[in-house]
């Protein structure tokens, strides 16, 4: 049966080698990833086996220049390959993503020598990390402490980052920090690359947390730890507009990543509700239950559509998307949670049970409304939008 959802799916622009790819991650998404989630979640540790996947087909080389050794597709295929790889292990999709969360501004601010050195690690299958929020700086990140002192050639990188992910087995870190002399507490900001191995960098532990369990998220700590000039991206207080520029390409990953979660909770149940029956009727043919699905599937591809609108406007330079970033983050995050909420509903006492699989997308829909900004805090973003500016 072909549905809605699947010929919105086939009508992503993506070219003839974009099609090949994505074909290929749908195949190791299913072959791979997805039989080796529930054991990922069930155990907490780290999902090697899709890790190792996407390393196999050389998927971190598609957001980097070729000349850094990448073999760059659109920011639309990437989109695609995420909500693939994310329906099949969230896990999985949030830990390949951070990747791109990490290294993109890099990629768009770093300097030629920097690239050089830096972006073929990742290229050839490294691991990135963002290393932004702090214990008492989450969603406003304008509040973060650590600092950055400068010392001859170097910088002295002190202070601690918490709610890291792949913060304990990252290559290659992109930090923010203030730095030290810059009174101003916005225009301090201030962001490098730190490397894995220097001295001074502590994983003080990882989360055990409620859904992404196969994603590790650590809490780090950094003590004079001395890092080259050479790695500071941009110059001292320009981090953030870059750290704004990489939210509004990353939040649409998360969008993604909770569309991918809300088409497999979507799948799973419309399979089990037409074949499961209660008083000699399959659940499917209750008016009531339908009127629901209908909702769901309505839900899906309007917020499917506008996340290829977005993607369109990364692909053709448009640089003032925070609005569109913000309503599509947090749009699609709070449909992962309504699909997957449903989604239990419908399973019953069967919903609730870790055998069926709406149980673990459910508990893994939850995060994306808090992280990459909490929705409260993009429904203000987005509100300030309309605001006139005019004097007052």
């Amino acid at each position: 049966m072909t549905t809605v959802l699947d010929r919105l799916a086939a009508s992503i622009p993506l070219n003839d080698d974009e099609r090949m790819v994505l074909d290929a991650v749908r195949d190791i998404a299913a072959e791979v990833i997805a039989p080796a989630a529930a054991k990922v979640d069930e155990e907490g540790r780290f999902p090697d086996e899709g890790m190792a996947a996407i390393d196999a087909l050389g998927l971190n080389a598609m957001f980097v220049p070729e000349a850094y050794g990448g073999a760059p597709l659109s920011y639309t295929a990437y989109l695609a390959c995420l909500e693939q790889i994310s329906g099949a292990c969230a896990s999985t999709g949030i830990t390949w993503a951070t990747n791109f969360h990490a290294m993109k501004p890099l990629i768009d601010f770093g300097t030629e020598e920097q690239k050089q050195r830096l972006l073929p690690r990742i290229a050839n299958g490294g691991l990135a990390s963002l290393a932004i929020t702090e214990p008492d700086a989450g969603s406003d990140a304008t509040g973060m402490r650590t600092r950055f002192t400068e010392d001859g050639d170097d910088i002295i990188v002190d202070g601690g980052k918490t709610f890291i992910t792949n913060g304990d087995r990252a290559d290659l870190y992109l930090l923010f920090g203030k730095w030290a002399g810059i009174e101003d507490q916005r225009r301090a900001i201030s962001v490098l690359i730190l490397e894995k191995g220097t001295p001074g960098l502590h994983v003080l532990g990882t989360e055990k947390k409620m859904g992404h369990r196969g994603s590790s998220t650590a809490t780090l700590a950094f003590e004079g730890c001395r890092v080259s000039r050479g790695n500071l991206i941009g110059e001292p207080g320009a981090g953030l507009p870059i750290l704004f520029a990489s939210l509004n390409k990353s939040r649409p990953s998360i969008a993604a990543h909770s569309l991918g979660i809300a088409r497999a909770a979507f799948d799973r149940t419309i399979d089990y509700i037409n074949t499961r029956k209660q008083s000699g009727r399959r659940i499917i043919d209750n008016q009531g239950v339908q009127f629901l699905i209908a909702d769901l599937a309505t839900e899906i591809a309007m917020t499917e559509s506008f996340l290829w609108r977005v993607a369109a406007m990364v692909e053709g330079g448009e640089r003032d998307i925070a609005t569109e970033s913000s309503m599509i983050k947090a749009r699609a995050s709070d449909v992962a949670m309504k699909v997957t909420d449903a989604a239990v509903q419908l399973h019953g006492g069967y919903g609730y049970c870790r055998e069926y699989i709406v149980e673990r997308l459910m508990r893994d829909a939850k995060i994306n409304q808090i992280w990459e900004g909490a929705n409260q805090v993009h429904a203000q973003l987005i509100g300030r939008s309309f605001v006139a500016r005019g004097d007052r």
